[in-house]
C-alpha cells in the first residue's frame, strides 16, 4: 500500500507535468519574451499576490533583481509587498484596492504587471490587472482551479486547472517561474552574446 507521503509526492509530480503541455510550453516562452522585452527597453515589473502567491512574487522579483544562475547586470523588478503601503491602503481604502494602488503609484505605460491568484477570484489582483490595462502596463496572469474572474483577462496566462488545493498550484507556478527566469536570463545575456555582468567588488 502506498504511503500517504509517496501518494502526496505522485500528485506534486502529476502537477508539474502539467506545464509540458504545449499550450504551458508556449506561455513559458511567450512570458519570458515578453519581460526580456520590458527589460531591453528600460522598463520594469510589478508582481502581486496574496499569502503564499505573494511569497512567490516576492521570489520571482529577488531572482531577478539579484541572481539565479549567473551573476549578470541587476533586472528591475517589485514584488507589491511593502507592509507599510499594505496596512495603509488596507486600513484607509480596502483591501481590495492594495495591489491596484501600487500599481498606480509605481506603474508606467511599457511595464508588465504579473498576478498571481490560485483561484483567480482575488478582487485585489483583479482590480490591479484591470487598473494596470488602463494605464498601458502589459498583463501576465498565473491562475488555478477555475480560472475564476481572472480568466481570459489578461495579455498571457497560466491557468493549471484540476488541482483542488492552493498547494499543487504554486509548486507549478514556482517552476514555471524559475523556467521563465532561466529563459530571461538565456535571452538577455547568452543568446544575444552580450558579456555576463560581474561585480567589481
Amino acid at each position: 500500500m502506498k504511503t500517504t507521503v509517496l501518494l502526496a509526492v505522485e500528485q506534486a509530480v502529476r502537477a508539474i507535468e502539467v506545464l509540458k503541455e504545449p499550450h504551458n510550453l508556449q506561455f513559458i516562452e511567450q512570458a519570458a519574451e515578453m519581460i526580456a522585452t520590458c527589460f531591453e527597453n528600460n522598463h520594469k515589473i510589478l508582481i502581486a499576490g496574496n499569502g503564499g502567491s505573494l511569497c512567490d512574487a516576492a521570489h520571482f522579483a529577488e531572482e531577478l533583481t539579484g541572481q539565479f544562475r549567473h551573476r549578470r547586470k541587476a533586472l528591475p523588478a517589485i514584488a507589491l509587498s511593502d507592509p507599510g503601503h499594505l496596512t495603509c491602503v488596507a486600513n484607509d481604502m480596502g483591501y481590495d484596492n492594495v495591489f491596484a494602488r501600487g500599481v498606480e503609484a509605481l506603474g508606467q505605460s511599457g511595464d508588465i504587471f504579473i498576478g498571481l491568484t490560485t483561484s483567480g477570484n482575488s478582487p485585489n489582483i483583479f482590480k490591479a490587472v484591470m487598473l494596470a490595462k488602463e494605464m498601458g502596463l502589459q498583463t501576465i496572469a498565473f491562475l488555478g482551479k477555475t480560472g475564476g474572474m481572472l480568466k481570459d483577462k489578461s495579455d498571457l496566462e497560466l491557468h493549471i486547472p484540476g488541482f483542488p488545493y492552493s498547494d499543487r498550484v504554486q509548486e507549478v507556478h514556482m517552476a514555471a517561474i524559475h523556467i521563465i527566469i532561466e529563459r530571461i536570463e538565456e535571452k538577455l545575456f547568452v543568446e544575444k552574446r552580450l558579456p555576463l555582468w560581474v561585480a567589481a567588488h
